[in-house]
């Protein structure tokens, strides 16, 4: 069954879907009148329906039932990950949405080799936002994971200050993902790093903040991989898997 995002809680009967969501409907997936789909809202009620009218403009649909959205995990879970280069990021968000991750926060660390400007970073936040709500649509989330804005090494752990558990995953070694979430936490920050990995002083200042270092063993992921193997971990020790 499609599946949509709304902007608004949906309080009556009938709801109008338009702008992008209904040129989808229309025009790429060409759905019908009578045809069921999805809607869920910011609180994260999920809306099942069945469409009555028809355009490119405007789909009006018929609220036949509503429930809470029970796809989402019980762990909140934050990725700070390091700039990779190219497109990598691209494809992290992607996959990291389809396994649960709640928030993303780009960070510049000192061993990242891309370093875009602001203006760059703000365009590439735009179209990383839009590949998170894409995959959260094909993903059946109860959400769409917010793309937060790039920040430096240093505010990025301060920031995951506020996380009950927060791990660093460091190539070279640190505990068990097992053993650092054995009291099964509801908010969990992870740190991964690019291509060059982390400095020692990185490391140390997450620790400094009550953050962990975390080693996901003997072999060396790639920037790209290391993330998906990281979230899947944490997904898996925290039961929702």
């Amino acid at each position: 069954m499609a599946w949509f995002f709304t902007e608004h809680e949906i309080n009556g009967e009938q709801y109008a879907i338009s702008g992008e969501n209904a040129k989808h409907i229309s025009k790429v997936l060409r759905m019908k009148i009578g045809e069921s789909l999805t809607l869920v809202t910011p609180n994260s009620v999920q809306c099942s329906c069945k469409i009555t009218n028809i355009n490119s403009d405007c789909v009006t649909v018929d609220v036949l039932y509503k429930m809470p959205c029970e796809n989402e995990p019980d762990v909140f879970v934050t990725l700070y990950q390091a700039l990779p280069k190219g497109d990598k990021m691209e494809y992290i968000i992607q996959k990291c949405v389809e396994l649960g991750v709640s928030r993303i926060v780009p960070v510049i660390s000192a061993r990242c080799v891309s370093r875009p400007d602001s203006k760059s970073l703000a365009k590439k936040r735009e179209r990383w936002q839009k590949i998170a709500l894409q995959a959260a649509m094909q993903s059946r989330r109860g959400i769409i994971p917010q793309v937060c804005d790039c920040v430096s090494f240093n505010s990025a752990a301060e920031l995951s200050a506020q996380n009950e558990k927060t791990v660093i995953f460091y190539e070279m070694g640190g505990q068990s993902v097992k053993t650092i979430l054995s009291d099964k936490p509801k908010t969990v920050g992870m740190f991964i790093g690019s291509e060059g990995g982390f400095e020692a002083g990185e490391v140390e200042k997450v620790i400094s903040v009550g953050g962990v270092a975390a080693t996901l063993g003997r072999r060396i992921l790639r920037a790209e991989t290391a993330p998906l193997a990281a979230l899947s971990i944490i997904m898996y020790q925290t039961d929702n898997f």
